[in-house]
């Protein structure tokens, strides 16, 4: 395997890690540019219908105020291709939330107060915001997120079905979710004579630059867009929001820098949330435990005025060796906010139900459940029929189950008790994608023996300038010191944004590429380098992007140890235990963090956190942190993640695969097996919170 060596695989720490705990990395709210002024958006407040007016009059008459954008006279914008960014081009009200005005002041205090001054008057329409698997107005996309097929079908899964002599016929139920990173989306914008300036909280601003172009119809090349540090996204920052659009159209009116910090309350209804689901599951099997049947359905929910698809139902193409199958999703147009990517869009929320469909199937059996997948295994893609590329599920599950303790394990359910607590232990698999697409990079070698990488990658959090760092030093031979990224600036060599677990893979290729041809060049050259020094570039266009005769994914296996208090009905995770088989790790520091977070993600999902709709107000209730629980400190149990070597040549140079979601995936179906295995009950609706349990442990 090329590009390996005494570096990649390192425990490196991060190079921008004293600039943060020191507070001198800045964000994109962290600018204080000459004259800068800040914005605070006016959200609609009913569900769906129209403005008829606004009256900014007493808006403006308060102190610092220098102007209100609204649909009458805010700057024209091109149509965009993503209905989220046409902000404050109509009197329409899509959603409750729906931006209707910007005010702009000297500080964000008298913005903020002078948003409560702005009047607005609606024309009020009917509105329906109740996803419900029998709505009338359900219907079969397409296809879904990804650009995968709605429907897959092999053979006759009815009747295989009804022939099968075991059989599973379940419901889950996940809601919505919300990304909530720690830094709301946040953008500053400012003019430098005639170049837009905007530094922005992105997972890409290669991306971000050329919708600026289009929406304001300025060449790509007087735009700059910079995110040096960017804190999560979780998804919701893959694509611009409404905050760069409104940053840019302030700074055009008041030609002075602006700065736009969505407030946090906001961020449910404008940057997209994980939609809700409604899974069946309908599992056929021998009484030896294979499988015959499998069909998935899921059921979500979009925007009426954009379609997205959770491709939850997808995940179980992959998984095991079934002949007969159906997976589909069907789809209902709510008035409600636009759904969007968030951290294993498909596979957190269709995992968990496929992963539990099978923990009952294991019950039904009377089948330990680690036994139950390993005899299902697939030696090919089911779905595409083709090989994987490298396929170490059953590896994890073993190692796993060895390190964890699995063989003491006691089956029967409420076997076992500590005074009030009832304890149990439980499994799920984990799979994601083989993501990558083409990126171009720099790499120069300077007179002192020093080098410079180029690429425009972002970090969102994950270590992405360190990684990038050790691929380049192994590809150079030299050491790692010797070796500076520069990453963050669409001034940049372009490069994909930072999601789907695709960036270190795509960058790191190309990155790879640009260096080995520096190495190259360099063994070729005999004297000085020149003052500037000699730069090589690359751009995998064709290679990244060519198609695979192979199946490529990460895969993994959790388990989790729970307790549940019959008192109380807390449910509280003792123990998260994780093995995964992603290819070649090449930071083993980073890679346990964002494996560990993952984790911790997914134990949130299972545990606390979850979203509702207010039917009357079409509004979600959970929109902050004090209402929309993320797990704390005190929720978090011992962590251990842990890999197996896995060498894969079908993937890129450095043989890696994406490790940022993978964690998520299948972390809540381990925590809800683990509480089945400790109350006999069986909970099928996230999150498994106090009110739920307590009420299923008295037998309501």
């Amino acid at each position: 395997m090329t590009g390996t060596g005494p570096t990649t695989g390192a425990p490196a720490e991060r190079r921008e890690g004293r600039q943060k705990v020191t507070g001198s990395a800045r964000y994109a709210a962290e600018h204080p540019l000459p004259g800068r002024a800040h914005a605070w958006p006016v959200t609609a407040t009913i569900a769906r219908g129209r403005v008829t007016s606004i009256d900014t009059a007493a808006a403006l008459d308060l102190p610092g105020v220098l102007t209100v954008l609204t649909h009458e006279d805010a700057p024209r914008i091109t149509e965009p291709d993503d209905p989220m960014l046409a902000v404050l081009q109509d009197p329409r009200v899509p959603h409750r939330g729906w931006y209707v005005a910007l005010v702009v002041a000297r500080s964000l205090e008298e913005a903020r107060l002078a948003a409560d001054a702005v009047r607005v008057e609606y024309a009020v329409e009917e509105h329906d915001v109740t996803l419900r698997a029998d709505h009338p107005d359900a219907y079969e996309p397409d296809t879904a997120n990804g650009g995968f097929p709605a429907r897959r079908e092999h053979g006759d899964p009815e009747g295989a079905f009804a022939s099968a002599p075991v059989r599973v016929d379940v419901a889950y139920r996940v809601p919505p979710l919300h990304n909530h990173p720690m830094e709301p989306h946040t953008s500053t914008a400012h003019w430098e004579s005639d170049r837009l300036v905007v530094h922005t909280s992105s997972q890409g601003t290669t991306t971000v630059r050329a919708a600026l172009a289009a929406l304001f119809g300025i060449p790509e090349d007087r735009i700059t867009v910079v995110a040096d540090h960017v804190g999560g996204g979780f998804g919701s920052k893959g694509t611009p929001r409404p905050d760069v659009v409104l940053a840019v159209m302030a700074a055009r009116r008041t030609a002075r820098p602006v700065t736009v910090a969505l407030p946090r309350r906001q961020l449910p209804a404008v940057v997209g949330h994980r939609a809700p689901t409604l899974h069946r599951l309908r599992l056929g099997a021998g009484t030896d435990g294979r499988l015959t049947s499998l069909t998935h359905e899921a059921v979500t929910h979009s925007s009426r005025i954009k379609e997205f698809v959770e491709q939850a139902a997808v995940p179980a193409r992959t998984m095991y060796a079934v002949p007969h199958s159906r997976t589909l999703h069907r789809l209902v147009r709510l008035d409600v906010p636009i759904p969007s990517w968030m951290r294993a869009p498909g596979e957190a929320p269709g995992m968990y139900a496929l992963e539990s469909a099978v923990d009952e199937l294991a019950d039904e059996l009377g089948m330990d459940p680690i036994q139950l997948r390993l005899l299902n295994e697939p030696e090919r893609e089911p779905d595409s029929g083709k090989p994987f590329s490298s396929r170490h599920l059953t590896e994890c599950l073993r190692d796993g189950a060895r390190r964890f303790g699995w063989a003491g394990r006691d089956p029967r359910p409420r076997s076992r008790a500590e005074g009030p607590l009832l304890v149990g232990t439980g499994v799920a698999a984990a799979t994601y994608p083989v993501l990558v697409a083409p990126s171009t990079a720099e790499a120069r070698a300077l007179p002192n023996g020093t080098f410079v990488v180029r690429i425009n990658a972002t970090d969102i959090g994950t270590g992405a300038r360190t990684v990038l760092a050790q691929v380049a030093a192994d590809a150079l031979g030299v050491p790692l010191a010797r070796v500076r990224t520069e990453v963050g600036s669409s001034d940049l060599p372009s490069a994909p944004l930072a999601g789907g677990s695709s960036g270190t893979a795509s960058w790191g290729w190309s990155v790879h590429e640009a260096c080995t041809r520096l190495a190259d060049a360099l063994a070729a050259r005999t004297g000085r380098l020149p003052d500037e020094g000699i730069t090589v570039h690359a751009d995998t266009t064709g290679q990244a992007d060519a198609d695979s005769p192979y199946a490529r994914h990460a895969f993994g296996a959790h388990f989790a140890e729970t307790t549940v208090d019959r008192v109380t009905g807390e449910v509280r995770v003792r123990r998260l235990l994780s093995v995964y088989a992603a290819g070649r790790i090449l930071n083993a520091r980073t890679a346990r963090s964002q494996f560990v977070g993952g984790m911790i993600m997914g134990l949130g999902m299972a545990l606390t956190e979850g979203s509702t709709m207010d039917t009357v107000f079409g509004d979600f209730t959970e929109s902050d942190l004090a209402t929309y629980h993320v797990p704390v400190h005190a929720d978090v149990p011992r962590v251990e993640a842990h890999w197996i070597d896995e060498e894969d040549t079908h993937l890129n140079p450095m043989g890696s695969k994406g490790i940022g979601e993978i964690g998520t995936v299948g972390t809540a179906a381990a925590i809800g097996n683990a509480v089945h295995h400790a109350t006999g009950i069986r909970f099928r609706d996230l999150p498994l919170t106090p009110d739920k349990v307590l009420t299923a442990l008295a037998g309501g």
